[in-house]
């Protein structure tokens, strides 16, 4: 697998931060948006920024941003499909998704990725969690975008859960530790963002 193009989510609609684009939120002097930009460009061939509205509140950070294709803010997926087509026009095989509240997530977070998809087409972040044995986190995952078509019809059909769509096609968790805390812990709220604050 030749190394793959990355795509950060920042389509979300922020409801619980009062609305706006949490990754041009500031923690630590530096948006969420160039945190996860700096852990991401190194392990990818180049990046792509998913969101929706006007482009130009993210020109500063000089990358492509490419916009949903389905309508009404149907969450995650919309972003992955908008990457793989995007991607698959630029001649890559797969993208790595990442989100752009999500300033923590490992440096190996690619490497570990496609090492897992070598059992199964699709490779999903994962970290233990006491109550289910491993927390998967779905937008943070390796997808090989021959799968686009196929999503767009899921998405056609009203599939909205990341999980709903991966577990047809097969999954493979790449697992990374929690310790000292959830790599992939992300900013939702007020509360979140101190959180964050202090694990700088």
């Amino acid at each position: 697998m030749k190394q793959p193009a990355g795509v950060i989510l920042a389509g979300g609609q922020s409801r619980r931060m009062g609305g706006g684009d949490k990754g041009l939120l500031t923690l630590g002097g530096e948006t969420l948006l160039a945190r996860v930009i700096a852990r991401l460009e190194p392990q990818v061939a180049e990046v792509a920024l998913n969101t929706n509205g006007d482009v130009a509140r993210f020109e500063p950070f000089g990358f492509p941003v490419i916009a949903d294709s389905v309508a009404e803010f149907p969450g995650p997926l919309a972003g992955v499909l908008a990457g793989m087509d995007w991607a698959a026009a630029r001649g890559h095989s797969h993208i790595v998704t990442a989100a752009a509240d999500t300033p923590f997530f490992p440096c190996d977070l690619v490497p570990r990725l496609m090492l897992a998809a070598e059992s199964a087409p699709i490779a999903l972040a994962a970290t233990p969690d006491p109550e289910r044995g491993m927390a998967r986190h779905p937008t943070f995952g390796l997808w090989p975008v021959d799968l686009r078509d196929d999503l767009r019809a899921a998405l056609g059909d009203g599939v909205r859960k990341v999980v709903a769509w991966t577990d047809k096609h097969g999954t493979a968790m790449a697992e990374f530790a929690a310790t000292p805390f959830d790599p992939f812990f992300n900013v939702n709220t007020p509360e979140d963002m101190a959180r964050a604050e202090g694990f700088l």
